[in-house]
């Protein structure tokens, strides 16, 4: 039994983990401050004798007075509607944050795992793209706040390790959808899936040419654990390779939830990556690591997820 601290532990990602290690029989300390995470996304884990839930805001400090042996630092506001919203809480969590969650891993002698992204690659001029690929990031542009405060974490991760000996791993998530994920977020699927349901036109930015990979949390909670687990130090894509263009995924979905809705085009943000797909071979090499959901059935159970939250309004 171990003592496990996630911050942003309300959120998307953070929640499901939450659930993963209860599962596996460990004490979980959940951290968030809530301005994008929710309650209800942990509120079935209030009073399991194996759960805490601590309001706090990460950028100050990070007190506990248990023992800790695994810290998972997820804060971070993490789709584009909320870290342009919230500029300087996505630099501050990805600099301060990261910083003391370190501290706290250093001072505990816990391993530490630090929630990267794909963005880190930018708008990328390989592809697919590989962990030694350094990324085309527009440091000043709008969503510089993102991938900018993403490679800071990295780098702050590897002086920690190199320098203090901390025991790290750096996790590269690719788009990852499923439930929990907010209705609103402003991503893609959950952004279909809420027009779809309402037979409402489906936005779709640009011509729709751009791709993403989209791995279901499931898979990707799994590729998290195995990598908490491994004994790998460098970052690590985890993410589905099965490539899609966003106008093809938006055909997609309003197939399977059988909406009459329309595609409609809206401007490309700026610096929206036109390409992104994982090199997943590191993954499969040394965590034995691949998706096993196919996007149609993990999209078939998102859009139930979201039918219920709709209906129970």
């Amino acid at each position: 039994m171990a003592n496990v601290l996630i911050t942003g532990g309300a959120g998307f990602l953070g929640s499901h983990l939450c659930d993963r290690f209860i599962a596996e029989g460990d004490n979980v300390i959940c951290l968030d401050n809530l301005i994008t995470g929710s309650l209800d996304n942990i509120a079935h884990l209030f009073g399991h004798p194996r759960f805490q839930f601590i309001q706090m805001d990460v950028t100050t400090f990070i007190y506990v007075p248990q023992d800790i042996h695994y810290v998972l630092h997820f804060a971070s506001p993490a789709s584009p509607i909320d870290y342009l919203q919230l500029p300087i809480q996505t630099l501050k969590v990805g600099s301060l944050g990261t910083h003391k969650a370190l501290g706290l891993a250093k001072a505990k002698n816990a391993r530490f795992l630090i929630a990267s992204t794909s963005e880190v690659y930018g708008d990328p001029l390989i592809h697919p793209q590989l962990e030694e690929y350094w990324g085309n990031v527009n440091p000043i542009g709008y969503r510089g706040v993102y991938d900018e405060a993403k490679r800071f974490a990295e780098a702050l991760t590897m002086a920690y390790h190199r320098y203090h000996n901390v025991d790290t791993r750096i996790i590269r998530i690719f788009n990852t959808y499923g439930p929990r994920m907010r209705l609103n977020d402003g991503r893609a699927i959950p952004a279909f899936i809420s027009q779809a349901l309402t037979n409402e036109p489906l936005t779709v930015f640009g011509n729709g040419s751009q791709t993403r990979s989209v791995c279901y949390v499931d898979d990707e909670i799994e590729g998290i654990y195995r990598l908490l687990m491994s004994n790998i130090n460098d970052p690590i894509n985890i993410g589905n390779p099965d490539e899609i263009s966003i106008y093809d995924l938006a055909k997609e979905i309003i197939k399977l939830t059988g909406s009459k809705s329309e595609i409609i085009n809206a401007a490309l943000p700026e610096d929206d990556p036109k390409v992104r797909q994982p090199n997943i071979d590191k993954a499969r090499k040394y965590l034995g690591w691949e998706p096993k959901i196919s996007r149609e059935e993990g999209l078939i159970k998102t859009i139930n997820f979201y039918k219920n939250k709709i209906n129970n309004k």
